[in-house]
């Protein structure tokens, strides 16, 4: 059964959506997700959700890096195949479409990797976010370029504001 939850963010508001144990969407809320995508009836209290907000939450606070989360996803195998290596980009890094295609074999498929990420369907968590194009532009993003900059950003160590003497 899918249950869901809202939770705000400093980019905007995820909708989390669970189904049997697993995480299966996290997208902006504004996002177009039917109802029926969102499940029945908020679950605030649901295991799999309160786990999913409170790494999120950490990950926007800065002290989360790395998702520990049970995750499915439904698409064919190649749009699979890109998710998981999604979660090999590390934190505060990024790859263009074209490395991420030849870590998947095939340099040639920057375009269909693109489409892949495109339709993520557990945006942060599966960090499609730190693609960029080849130039190393910030190109598509569902969540638009905006919050695609302010995720990006929110990567970056954070500057160094005073002076070390010793």
């Amino acid at each position: 059964m899918l249950r869901h939850t809202v939770l705000p963010t400093p980019v905007d508001d995820l909708l989390l959506v669970a189904d049997g144990d697993a995480l299966i969407r996290v997208v902006f809320a504004d996002h177009t997700v039917s109802k029926s995508a969102r499940g029945p009836e908020a679950a605030d209290d649901d295991a799999v959700l309160q786990a999913a907000t409170q790494q999120l939450i950490e990950y926007f606070d800065r002290s989360r890096t790395v998702f520990d989360l049970p995750l499915r996803t439904d698409g064919n195998e190649f749009d699979t195949a890109v998710w998981r290596a999604l979660v090999d980009i590390e934190y505060g890094t990024t790859v263009t479409y074209g490395e991420l295609a030849g870590r998947l074999g095939d340099p040639r498929f920057a375009q269909r990797i693109g489409q892949s990420v495109g339709r993520n369907p557990i945006a942060v968590v599966l960090p499609c976010h730190r693609v960029v194009g080849a130039d190393g532009t910030l190109t598509g993003f569902g969540g638009g370029l905006e919050r695609k900059r302010i995720l990006l950003d929110l990567e970056e160590p954070p500057a160094d504001v005073g002076m070390r003497l010793f």
